[in-house]
Formats: structure tokens, C-alpha cells, sequence
């Protein structure tokens, strides 16, 4: 009897530097890669009553399943894609197959962990081991100096502790062939943004970039930002720049949806420091996957408290109020104060923001108007292209 091994695509949409398919491919005879689409995160809201995936990061996403797909058939392969609860949807089709596996990257934060241990509990109860790998950090967490719950609460530290004796491990190579889908299986359709209640719009031309989901275009914004044009060897002069295409990185889309790995990004990096140049520019993209790492393991280690209204600090201040018409003013860019407003029509017509545009409208959300930062969160939560629940 064949030995079957279920891949579950979740942020981690890409073939290159993918733990779970290497290790699938190693253990088992035939591999089927799937992904779902939670009803509940592309068709339900937030607790403030905003979609919980906008238009724009539905449509990246749309992108990115496609794209992986294709990707996949380039192997030999295919993938499925379902609509629904995932923790159903992947025990059902474990049960149906008689998989041996389940193979997928483990989530830190509140929502994804509830789905994960949904899908464990089915699984073990139908005798199917789900295999937890690694994919969205620079660091692994084994090779940490200490626990992750013991991790420095403050960056500065955190840095210090890592950046010149952790190592980066080398990204896994992509797979040149894929075993085919056992016979039987339905690939399913990739659904519409009109499926998920948005509608399609064509890209406001004023957009900073063209963002396309899926690994293919994220490896190519990595060759330009690279080698193309040497944008990185300039960085950290261009970095908090709030206009174009170029004054910085703009890897966050891909990034969030794993289409690019932070280990491929790295060693990317560290290629171009040996052939091209190495300043404190190139230091600084180091810098800023660091900082990825770090609100990553914040998450591990406060769990569901950074999600809180006190936050891991426990502090909430009296004058912060869930003012529906302060946060109006604010989300449709009608402050009366152009630089606050000006990105936040940024952000409505586009879905991106820079990141000096997000510190400035935030603090104004918060220290200005008064209003409960958890409003400003979840809006952002549903616009942003880039967003992540750890970033």
C-alpha cells in the first residue's frame, strides 16, 4: 500500500524553502498538497464589523493559490482547493485517502492555533499524525540561545542575544518533480473575489507597486530590489521614504503569505554583500527581518494578551473609547489633517500604506483622537495587502 502524506498550504505559499513538501516528498510514496479557504476569515468580519480579509488581500491571495498551482503542475503535481473549515475539510480528506500524514506550518497566534488543534484532535482520533514544520522565520527556534519564553520583551536585547551567534540555516531547495495526485482526487476551483462578496476593481494607478501575489513575483521583486536596480545597497537612507515604488523593500505582501522565505531573503542578501557591496544598508534589511523574528516570538510567548485592549503590559488608558464617528473621520480621511489623510486614502484605495505612514496614522488613532487602538487594528487587519498578525 502507498504511503500518503497530505501537504496543508496555510502562510506558506511557495515550493522554494518549504519544510513541509521536502519532508512529505522524503516519507511518503505520493504527496497531495491542499489548500482551503476559511470561511470564516474570507467571509466573516472582525468584532468592530469590518471583513476580516478586504479586497485586496483576497485578491494576493487569489493570486498566490494560482500561481502555486501552477507551480505545482509545472511538477507533476496539483492543488486542491476547498472552501470551508479547514480542520473538517483536511481530516475528511485524510480519512478518505488514508493518509498516513498530515504534514503543515505551525501558527503562534490565537485563530490559527484554535483551527490547528481542531484539525489534531480529528486526526488523532482517526489514528493520522499531523506533523507540525517551520517556514515564516529567519532563526529556527531550536537554534535560539534561550526558550522562546524566555525571549528579551525589548528588540534591542533580542538583537543583541542573536544577531552575531544564531545562525540562518540555508533555505531547502525547490523540488524538481512531484509524485501525481492519486487518482480520484478533484483539484476543485479557485474561488472569485465576487464568491468572497468583493468586486474586482482595476489597480489605482497612484499604487507604490503593482502587488501580484504568489511565489513567482515575489521571487522577481527580489531579483529587482537586489540585482536589478541595487536598491538595497541604499536602504537605510530610503527606507521611511512614503512616495514610489523603489524607496524600499516592499517584500511585507509576499513575505505575509509566505510566497517568499525570510531564509531565501537572507542568503540573498548575504550573496549580494560577497559580489556587489556590503554597507550599513544591506545591514539594515537584516535588521528589519530581525525585528520580523522578534514580533513573532512576542506572539509565541504572549499568546493571545497582544491582542488584548492592555496589551502584554496590562495597560489600558481611560480616555481610549470605541468612538465610531472619531474612527470614521479617521478611516475615511476626513481628519482636517492632510498628512493623516492622505495615507489613509492611500490605504482605502490601494491596500498598502508605508511604514512610516502606519506609525504616524496610528499614534494620531490613538494619542489624538482617543479612540481604542483595537478599531485601528482590525481595520487594518482587513485592508492591509500586507497583513500579519504578528507584523
Amino acid at each position: 500500500m502507498k504511503r500518503r502524506a497530505i501537504v496543508w498550504f496555510r502562510q506558506d505559499l511557495r515550493l522554494h524553502d518549504n519544510e513541509a513538501i521536502t519532508t512529505a516528498l522524503r516519507m511518503a510514496d505520493e504527496v497531495i498538497p491542499i489548500y482551503v479557504f476559511d470561511e470564516r476569515v474570507f467571509q466573516g468580519e472582525t468584532r468592530f464589523g469590518f471583513p476580516k480579509t478586504g479586497k485586496f488581500r483576497a485578491a494576493f491571495i487569489l493570486e498566490s493559490i494560482a500561481d502555486l498551482r501552477q507551480n505545482l503542475k509545472n511538477l507533476g503535481s496539483d492543488l486542491l482547493v476547498r472552501t470551508g473549515k479547514p480542520e473538517c475539510i483536511v481530516a475528511d480528506l485524510a480519512r478518505e485517502t488514508k493518509a498516513s500524514w498530515v504534514l503543515c506550518n505551525r501558527e503562534r497566534t490565537q485563530e490559527e492555533v484554535l483551527v490547528q488543534d481542531a484539525l489534531e484532535q480529528k486526526l488523532w482520533a482517526a489514528g493520522i499524525e499531523l506533523l507540525y514544520v517551520r517556514g515564516k522565520m529567519l532563526y529556527h527556534t531550536q537554534d535560539l540561545p534561550v526558550p522562546v519564553h524566555h525571549t528579551p520583551d525589548i528588540f534591542t536585547q533580542f538583537r543583541k542575544d542573536n544577531e552575531h551567534i544564531t545562525p540562518v540555516r540555508p533555505p531547502l531547495p525547490t523540488p524538481t518533480a512531484m509524485p501525481p495526485l492519486p487518482a480520484g482526487l478533484e483539484a476543485g476551483e479557485i474561488p472569485t473575489l465576487q464568491d468572497f462578496g468583493h468586486e474586482p476593481s482595476p489597480p489605482d494607478p497612484r499604487c507604490a507597486v503593482s502587488f501580484k501575489g504568489g511565489e513567482t513575483e515575489g521571487l522577481k521583486r527580489l531579483h529587482y530590489y537586489f540585482w536589478e536596480k541595487d536598491l538595497v545597497s541604499h536602504y537605510k537612507e530610503t527606507r521611511n521614504g512614503l512616495i514610489g515604488g523603489d524607496y524600499s523593500s516592499k517584500f511585507s505582501p509576499w513575505l505575509a503569505q509566505g510566497c517568499l522565505s525570510p531564509k531565501m531573503i537572507f542568503h540573498e542578501l548575504k550573496r549580494y554583500e560577497r559580489e556587489r557591496v556590503s554597507n550599513e544598508s544591506t545591514y539594515w534589511l537584516f535588521f528589519e527581518l530581525l525585528w520580523r523574528d522578534f514580533f513573532r516570538l512576542m506572539g509565541k510567548k504572549h499568546g493571545k494578551r497582544i491582542f488584548l485592549k492592555g496589551g502584554i503590559q496590562n495597560s489600558v488608558q481611560k480616555y481610549w473609547k470605541n468612538n465610531r464617528e472619531m474612527f470614521n473621520l479617521w478611516r475615511d480621511g476626513n481628519t482636517g489633517v492632510p498628512f493623516i489623510d492622505a495615507n489613509m486614502r492611500e490605504l482605502a484605495a490601494t491596500g498598502w500604506m508605508s511604514n512610516r505612514g502606519r506609525q504616524n496614522v496610528a499614534s494620531f488613532l490613538v494619542k489624538d483622537l482617543k479612540v481604542n487602538w483595537q478599531m485601528g487594528a482590525e481595520y487594518f487587519e482587513s485592508q492591509l495587502i500586507d497583513y500579519d498578525p504578528c507584523s
